[in-house]
């Protein structure tokens, strides 16, 4: 077994509980990059996390990465982020950054907030205490409110959306109600849930069939709880309807199945600063020709660029920076969010989701989008890491 990092080691007061002082912290505030997952977002959230080491600020935070594998194992890893890239158009993993067999494991007490490194046949070794998580994670089992969960019991601070604002942001089905309910206009859609499915699907395929007579073909058929376009199939009629189903249902049970809303594609960021949540200037995603839409391999491995700032009329700008920061609002979202919608042809912003834990690689639209608006990378990470530090953890 290789030698494990121990940031704290340089003296016996590192390891103490960082205890705020009139200029911060007594010692550099510790942060886990916690990255990779469960999800098929996996490669993605380890691309997301490569950029973030790169721009975190070494002078003021000590940095602890820890990547969960595909199959669920916290892994202490390298913090090497060249490591960490696309190669060959193929998405890199956790696996590849660590040269561990062990475990690495948060604490169950909130009045402790040592990890620990555990190996099989070895005396489990202390890594420190650690003051905030970055969660990198993208999609389930890490953006949906489970792992916001664990470090609430843990009473470790983090960045980004609580328990129910992440799982909001993650079902699209319940992301438009809530919408919805705040009056923010939202397109035509059906769900698919996994016992109408199950019992029978003749009966749901007729029902996404009448809906389709009523708002008209294409339609976009999408795993309920997922992001990064992935099981996202546009359907032209009928006979893609099965596959596209099958498709959805590959990465999630549930499925949501939305009408096309003709018009432009807007995105807009909100960051959480101290005196609330402001827009960053938007953005517009442009027609892609080479895919069907707007999907994984023409975000991530074609590098689709959108359009910073989005020309918009100064009206417009106002108007869907507004309806960003109320959905933010709405949803009780903390930290960061990327609000993506559709600039109707009739003048309607229709919101289409939020993503409460977007992409932070070098071709992402909210880092983008921020430093267009006045706020740079490493600033923009520094930005989301005090806002986390100022927060507790639990009913707040």
């Amino acid at each position: 077994m290789t030698n494990l990092p121990s940031p704290h080691s340089q003296s016996p007061d590192a390891a103490a509980p960082a205890a705020p002082s009139s200029g911060g912290y007594a010692r550099k505030p510790r942060v886990a990059v916690v990255f990779g997952g469960r999800s098929s977002e996996h490669g993605v959230s380890v691309v997301t996390a490569a950029s973030l080491l790169r721009a975190i600020d070494r002078s003021k935070y000590d940095v602890l990465p820890i990547g969960i594998t595909g199959e669920g194992r916290w892994a202490l890893t390298a913090d090497e982020p060249d490591r960490m890239a696309i190669a060959d158009r193929t998405m890199p993993t956790v696996e590849q950054v660590t040269d561990h067999e062990g475990a690495v494991v948060l604490p169950v007490d909130p009045a402790n907030r040592e990890v620990v490194y555990t190996e099989a046949g070895a005396v489990p070794k202390a890594l420190g205490e650690v003051d905030v998580v970055f969660p990198l994670l993208h999609g389930p089992y890490g953006e949906d409110g489970t792992l916001q969960g664990l470090l609430e019991l843990s009473g470790v601070p983090y960045v980004g959306a609580g328990v129910l604002s992440s799982a909001i942001g993650m079902d699209k089905e319940y992301m438009k109600r809530i919408f919805t309910s705040f009056g923010l206009a939202v397109g035509p859609y059906t769900v698919i849930r996994p016992r109408d499915w199950e019992r029978d699907r003749g009966a749901a395929r007729d029902r996404v069939l009448a809906f389709a007579a009523e708002h008209g073909w294409p339609l976009f058929v999408k795993p309920a709880r997922g992001g990064s376009s992935f099981g996202i199939s546009k359907v032209d009629g009928p006979e893609g309807l099965d596959a596209a189903i099958a498709e959805a249902r590959r990465h999630d049970p549930k499925v949501v199945v939305e009408a096309l809303v003709r018009g432009r594609e807007i995105e807009c960021g909100v960051l959480e600063f101290e005196d609330g949540p402001r827009a960053s200037v938007p953005a517009e995603i442009p027609p892609v020709t080479e895919h069907a839409f707007y999907d994984f391999e023409a975000k991530y491995i074609d590098s689709a660029e959108g359009v910073v700032p989005a020309p918009l009329t100064p009206e417009q700008t106002a108007q869907v920076q507004r309806l960003a920061v109320a959905a933010f609002e709405a949803a009780s979202c903390e930290g960061l969010v990327r609000a993506d919608f559709f600039l109707a042809e009739d003048g309607e912003f229709v919101i289409n989701e939020i993503n409460t834990m977007p992409g932070f690689t070098p071709i992402s639209m909210y880092p983008r989008m921020w430093q267009e608006s006045g706020v740079e990378y490493p600033e923009l990470v520094d930005r989301l890491i005090e806002a986390a530090l100022r927060r507790s953890t639990g009913l707040r």
